[in-house]
């Protein structure tokens, strides 16, 4: 890539990087511009928006109500696009569009792909989108346009796909702390952190940022001793849930 993305220099910084994930169009359809505001203010490093679907199979409760209420509020593709249109303007940190391939199919890849790029959007997160499919279709798209394509590894991931997805990523990789649904967690076992370990110890080309089961300051110490960086997402949502878009400020500073 000629340009380097948001992600990779953010990336290069000396510290542990916090990534907030929340769902757009919720808890009301035009507070996505706020949110991604007041998050970039209180330190956050990247935000990943959320784009509302009506099978969200890897999602916790937490996510599935946030992706619900947000599409019956009215969002969709075209919304978020205009929404985001002059989010450049006042936003300057990687935002990443983390949602389900069929969305994006339905508005056409390249179409979708060529809309990011437009408005600054930095890479996607699509964990139900193969591997192999993205290689044999869709990575000359993504290049095209600039983005960086994050790819998911858990704990059940082979040694040999971990290697794969390294070699087929240029930003970081986002490294699933469990098997199970996204959801808060109070701190991290045994199991999981022999995964970090082994996960270190391969020294992948590409950094890691932990995502589910991340909550508090305890949980994002837990998961960052290893990794580049961890990622919030439920406990975000429970937040705005909680306090609407008020007091997002209080809920960075209480992570770190």
């Amino acid at each position: 890539m000629t340009i380097e993305n948001r992600i990779q220099k953010k990336l290069q910084e000396d510290k542990k990087l916090l990534s907030i994930y929340f769902t757009a169009g919720y808890p009301n359809l035009n507070d996505t511009v706020k949110i991604i505001q007041d998050l970039e203010q209180s330190g956050v490093d990247l935000i990943e928006i959320g784009l509302p679907f009506s099978d969200p199979l890897a999602d916790g409760p937490t996510i599935q109500e946030s992706s619900t209420a947000a599409l019956n509020n009215g969002m969709q593709s075209e919304l978020l696009f205009e929404q985001l249109k002059d989010i450049r303007k006042t936003v300057s940190i990687p935002l990443i569009i983390m949602g389900y391939f069929n969305p994006v199919f339905q508005y056409g890849v390249e179409a979708f792909c060529e809309k990011c790029q437009e408005i600054g959007i930095d890479g996607l997160i699509l964990p139900d989108l193969p591997l192999d499919v993205y290689l044999n279709q869709y990575e000359s798209i993504f290049k095209k346009f600039g983005l960086i394509n994050v790819f998911l590894i858990t704990p059940q991931t082979s040694e040999e796909r971990i290697q794969a997805i390294d070699n087929a990523s240029d930003g970081f990789i986002y490294m699933v702390s469990s098997a199970s649904t996204t959801g808060a967690k109070e701190g991290f076992g045994a199991g999981q952190k022999a995964y970090f370990d082994r996960i270190s110890n391969m020294q992948l080309s590409n950094p890691q940022i932990v995502g589910f089961g991340i909550s508090n300051s305890q949980t994002f110490n837990q998961a960052t001793e290893k990794a580049s960086g961890a990622i919030i997402g439920s406990a975000f949502i429970k937040h705005l849930t909680q306090h609407g878009t008020e007091k997002i400020a209080d809920f960075v500073k209480g992570i770190r």
